[in-house]
């Protein structure tokens, strides 16, 4: 079954069922764009079978919103959209970033998002202002997407269960919110590419990596925090920079060319080696020794 409803589920904080995608033996694996540009979203893996389950606090007519669903070739591609009927303007976005607010009804909103371990999922994640809490716990997650305008969003494996399958590409972007993602090695993915302008990012590599990670991304005028492993596990950094940044190294980190930063780990023949290659104009980037 594919469709959207209305029928209260569990009582606990007024949630009610509002969109399901029912799976199907046909189905090899699962495309999923999901647009919140308000209130506070939670993303959780689901101990039943179903592609996708959204619950809300809200009655459906209560928001605008967009959904679609079609299997094409084995992928079902789902697309979720859901905003307020009045939303915020562009100056209005800002102002709650910078000076918060004093409503309460963007707190109030509530989208909790189910997702199933049955089937691999490309995800694509976007985020306007409020927050939003990820679990990728035991997922399999094939290709992961998140942009977050002024939202703040926290990425975790917090039952501690890593991705089922080899991620393609982690890839973040944050405007003017923040995002800290927390152990990164269980993502198992080999390219993670991050875009900060002028927010606030931290990637958390203090676990040894499973998979070959190579980090790439850019900074604007925002901030970088990147966690680093333990001194056993090789480090190579490349940093194009600009006068007007600031760059903290750390303590293992010692220069071995133009621009180019190594720990005592690595060498040319190293296995395994985590690679950073990094641009940085007005922004600040910081590695943290692990303690």
């Amino acid at each position: 079954m594919v469709g959207f409803c209305g029928v209260a589920s569990v009582a606990v904080a007024q949630l009610k069922k509002q969109f399901t995608v029912d799976n199907r033996e046909d189905c090899k694996a699962v495309e999923l764009v999901l647009k919140s540009k308000t209130g506070n979203c939670f993303v959780r893996p689901s101990q039943h079978s179903e592609l996708l389950n959204v619950y809300s606090n809200q009655d459906l007519e209560a928001y605008g919103h967009s959904f679609s669903n079609e299997l094409v070739d084995g992928t079902y591609r789902i697309r979720l959209a859901m905003q307020q009927k009045q939303g915020k303007g562009v100056g209005e976005k800002i102002s709650y970033q910078m000076f918060g607010s004093s409503e309460t009804a963007l707190e109030e909103k509530v989208w909790k998002v189910y997702l199933t371990g049955e089937k691999p999922y490309a995800l694509d994640f976007d985020y306007g202002i409020g927050s939003a809490n990820i679990d990728l716990s035991g997922l399999a997650v094939q290709k992961l997407k998140i942009n977050t305008g002024s939202a703040d969003v926290n990425v975790s494996y917090n039952a501690g269960r890593q991705n089922q399958v080899e991620m393609d590409t982690f890839f973040v972007k944050v405007d003017l919110g923040s995002l800290r993602a927390r152990q990164m090695s269980m993502a198992r993915s080999k390219v993670v590419m991050l875009d900060v302008g002028f927010g606030n990012m931290y990637l958390d590599f203090s676990d040894k990596p499973t998979v070959y990670n190579r980090v790439r991304g850019s900074v604007g005028a925002g901030n970088l925090i990147i966690q680093l492993p333990t001194e056993d596990v090789p480090v190579l950094v490349k940093i194009n920079d600009s006068w007007l940044c600031s760059i903290h190294l750390g303590r293992s980190l010692k220069k071995i060319g133009a621009n180019t930063y190594a720990n005592a780990s690595y060498s040319k023949n190293a296995p395994d080696v985590l690679t950073f290659d990094l641009d940085v104009s007005m922004g600040k980037i910081v590695f943290k020794e692990r303690n």
